[in-house]
């Protein structure tokens, strides 16, 4: 799949043969880049990223995840640079991206 980087340049996101696991795969992508002061944390931007919050924060509202489309996830949108703030602010990542597209893709769950 392609997407649009920080940049505007095309990028090709790498491939995710093997099951993701959110809190082995995505927990530590937001520990990395999301839920820090400021930002995705308690008390901070919606959604709470935290690793004890994140889970329930993503699927309370529909947008978010959406499993049937997952290329209209939200989470999935701002990741790859298509919403109006690519997150993280510092830019795309293409790994990360097709990362958390897999675990979509794969149900979303909380495992």
């Amino acid at each position: 799949m392609l997407f649009r980087s920080y940049y505007d340049e095309l990028v090709e996101e790498p491939p995710i043969d093997q099951p993701v696991s959110f809190q082995n795969d995505i927990i530590p992508i937001f520990n990395a880049d999301c839920n820090f002061s400021g930002c995705h944390n308690t008390g901070g931007i919606h959604p709470d990223l935290t690793a004890s919050e994140a889970y329930n924060s993503l699927i309370s509202e529909d947008e978010l995840i959406d499993t049937d489309v997952p290329e209209n996830s939200h989470l999935y949108i701002w990741v790859n640079g298509q919403g109006d703030l690519p997150m993280p602010p510092s830019g795309t990542d293409p790994f990360i991206s097709a990362t958390i597209l897999a675990w979509i893709e794969q149900g979303a769950l909380n495992n």
